[in-house]
């Protein structure tokens, strides 16, 4: 063979001579303090790199201690042979082994996370990426950004929202419905300061909580109590589905009317919302016995209470207290007994 054979075999292109991808071109965004943490997305996709400017563009930057780890995370765009009709994409499973996490809709569309070595890799298909953004996005880039900046941090990852004012915030857990959103919503419309929605992750020990302040979900029965002007604006969003089948708006906060947290918050309260009215209008929010306080946490937490830091977070939780939120008439009657935590 010579040595013109053996060169034309071997060209960058011939997946022969790069089976796993490695030397594929490609771009990066600059970085984002996303989470406490500092995360460079590298990808050979300027449309994948685009969902990130979606995702965290604009955001205001966290820092969660003096030691800001440096992640990185590469996005590959891969190509089916054919294409695959579906109204909804598989739902994602979850695999763990030789220290890494993965979260799999299919063979082309997974991510997978190495906490240790501070990365992950999340691979897309063309097709996917073309019909099902939001679930690309929502589903596999913002995992891989939540797990890795989690567990690099230590931090204990919980499905709830959070607002507050002046650097301090009040944590609102509680089942799927219960108002969490909305009462979010009004609370930023009053002036207070937005935190996170869906997903708050919290120093076990200092109670320090930061999220992704970026969207606001919220169903069509939210708009009976705000005016015109914020339910053009909400409409004005464009709408997604849940794996539920619950459609939802999903308002861009960063061009809405209020003002996102600047800093992570220190916890003053942890409420959780309920969607029973209250049976008195003037006491909407009740302290919980202590007794209850790390069932009740772990009852509405299942992943978060699997997590090393647990038991922290719950002894500090309850060295503040923590708070059971009953439905008052209006939105801003729950509110108002928010900011009564807040001092």
């Amino acid at each position: 063979m010579t040595t013109t054979d053996l060169s034309s075999r071997h060209r960058p292109h011939d997946p022969c001579a790069d089976p796993f991808g490695e030397r594929i071109a490609q771009h990066t965004c600059p970085r984002r303090r996303i989470l406490g943490a500092d995360i460079r997305f590298h990808s050979d996709s300027e449309a994948l790199l685009a969902l990130v400017d979606a995702a965290y563009g604009g955001l205001p930057e966290h820092r969660l201690s003096l030691d800001v780890p440096q992640l990185r995370i590469d996005l590959r765009l891969a190509r089916r042979e054919g294409r695959i009709e579906m109204d909804e994409p598989p739902p994602v499973r979850m695999h763990a082994g030789a220290g890494l996490l993965c979260g799999v809709m299919d063979a082309c569309n997974y991510a997978v996370i190495a906490p240790s070595r501070c990365e992950a890799l999340v691979v897309v298909d063309e097709d996917m990426l073309l019909r099902h953004s939001y679930h690309v996005r929502y589903e596999l880039i913002e995992f891989a950004v939540f797990v890795l900046a989690s567990r690099t941090q230590s931090l204990v990852p919980l499905h709830g929202a959070c607002i507050g004012r002046e650097g301090r915030g009040v944590l609102l857990l509680g089942d799927s419905g219960a108002g969490k959103s909305t009462l979010s919503l009004h609370g930023w419309l009053r002036g207070m300061e937005f935190l996170a929605e869906d997903a708050v992750f919290v120093q076990p020990d200092r109670l320090l909580a930061t999220g992704v302040g970026n969207y606001l979900h919220l169903k069509e029965d939210a708009f009976r109590f705000v005016d015109d002007g914020v339910r053009e604006w909400i409409r004005g969003s464009p709408t997604i589905r849940r794996r539920s089948g619950v459609e939802k708006y999903e308002a861009d906060l960063r061009r809405g009317p209020g003002r996102l947290a600047p800093t992570p918050m220190k916890l003053a309260g942890i409420v959780l919302v309920s969607a029973q009215s209250a049976a008195d209008a003037s006491r909407l929010l009740a302290p919980l016995p202590a007794a209850a306080v790390p069932a009740a946490l772990a009852a509405d937490q299942p992943y978060a209470s699997a997590q090393p830091a647990w038991s922290r977070f719950v002894q500090a939780c309850l060295d503040i207290g923590v708070y059971r939120l009953d439905r008052g008439r209006h939105p801003d009657d729950g509110v108002a007994a928010l900011l009564s935590l807040l001092g």
